[in-house]
Parts: structure tokens; C-alpha cells; sequence
């Protein structure tokens, strides 16, 4: 299995969902409609310390050897953006949501390897455009330093995807295994949408529109 091609799929399987995961509409849906700079910083904040809790569970109960210590490396590396994210809150802080709402939800329940990393290229995927409308918003806001910080995040959030694609190569034992990452990474991108689409109803806005 070709790692490019495997993210290539679910890109082309879940264009509508990640098109419109990667609107401006993002960030209305994720602050409940509060486009202020802390509010922004807080909602990544709780972001990236929710992966970091999803990666410790699975770096605890992983039985393959070279997952666990990619596991191991995406919870040091979550709970490091985490603390960048915080820096720029000038240190201070309160998680409101380490669960991280449906996604991760959907990320914690699974218990196969392939499965695991099958859901790192979907949470990458919509990773990457949640940080590209934080770098937009603090662009838009004459913040470069802040903006080059979230450009550092998006980059090595799709590293991770990267990386977790090419390890499936080796875990994916036949086309169940493979079938099976494919079919979580669509799960996974689909309960992202699905809150984003919830929160989008809830604040009267058509979740279809893509600005």
C-alpha cells in the first residue's frame, strides 16, 4: 500500500466533508460564533490538548511495538504544541474540553493498530485546515508572529498524518486491513462534520455554504 495514495483516498472519498471542514465557517461553528483572539487561542488550546490525551490512551495499550512509540511520540509532541498554544495565552489557562467532542470520541474507541492510524491521517487532514483558518484569522488580524506559530502546528500536524501513512504500509496485513483504516479515517472525518454541521444549525447558518 503507497502511503500518498491511501491519503489521496480519503481525500477524494470525503472532499465535500473536508471542503467545507476547510471554510472560514470553521472557526464560527468551533467558538460558537466568538471570533476574538483569545477565544481562537483557547479553542486550539483545547484542540491540541485533546489529541495529547487521544495519543497517551493509545501510546498505554498499543501491542505493535513501532505504533506504540509513534503514539508515544504524537502525545510529547501534542502536549508540546499544547504548551505553544498556552505561551500565546500568556501562560494562562483552563482546559473547557480535553474530550474533544465526537472526533475524538470516535478516535479513543478504536483498538486496532491499522484502525489507530487510519484516524492520525483523518485527524491530520482536518488538522491541517483547522490550522490554515487560525494562520487566515491572525493574518487578518496584522498578527504575523501568531500566525507563523500556527503555520509551524499545521506543518508538523501533517507530518504526523505523513508518517502514519507510511507505517500503515507495513502494519496493513491484506485489503481487510487497509479496507478497514480506510473506513475509520472516513468515520472519523465524518463525526468532525457532523459537529462542525450541529454547530453551524445551532448558530442559524447553513453548514453547506463554503466562504
Amino acid at each position: 500500500m503507497d502511503a500518498a495514495d491511501f491519503q489521496r483516498e480519503i481525500e477524494d472519498s470525503m472532499a465535500t466533508e473536508l471542503d467545507r471542514l476547510g471554510s472560514s465557517n470553521l472557526l464560527v461553528a468551533l467558538t460558537d460564533a466568538d471570533l476574538t483572539e483569545a477565544t481562537v487561542l483557547r479553542t486550539a488550546a483545547d484542540s491540541e490538548r485533546a489529541a495529547m490525551e487521544t495519543f497517551g490512551t493509545w501510546a498505554a495499550d498499543e501491542d505493535h511495538a513501532e505504533a506504540r512509540d509513534v503514539f508515544a511520540d504524537f502525545r510529547e509532541q501534542e502536549r508540546d504544541h499544547y504548551d505553544r498554544v498556552v505561551a500565546m495565552l500568556d501562560g494562562e489557562h483552563d482546559v473547557d474540553d480535553a474530550a474533544g467532542g465526537p472526533m475524538h470520541d470516535r478516535l479513543r474507541a478504536f483498538e486496532t493498530t491499522a484502525t489507530r492510524l487510519g484516524g492520525v491521517v483523518a485527524r491530520s487532514l482536518i488538522g491541517e485546515r483547522t490550522h490554515l483558518q487560525v494562520v487566515s484569522f491572525f493574518i487578518n488580524e496584522g498578527d504575523e508572529r501568531r500566525a507563523d506559530r500556527f503555520r509551524e502546528l499545521r506543518a508538523e500536524t501533517s507530518a504526523q498524518g505523513d508518517r502514519a501513512s507510511s507505517l500503515l504500509e507495513a502494519v496493513c496485513d491484506g485489503r481487510d486491513d487497509r479496507d478497514r483504516a480506510v473506513t475509520a479515517a472516513e468515520d472519523v472525518i465524518d463525526d468532525a462534520y457532523g459537529a462542525y454541521a450541529d454547530s453551524m444549525d445551532d448558530l442559524g447558518l447553513d453548514p453547506r455554504s463554503i466562504c
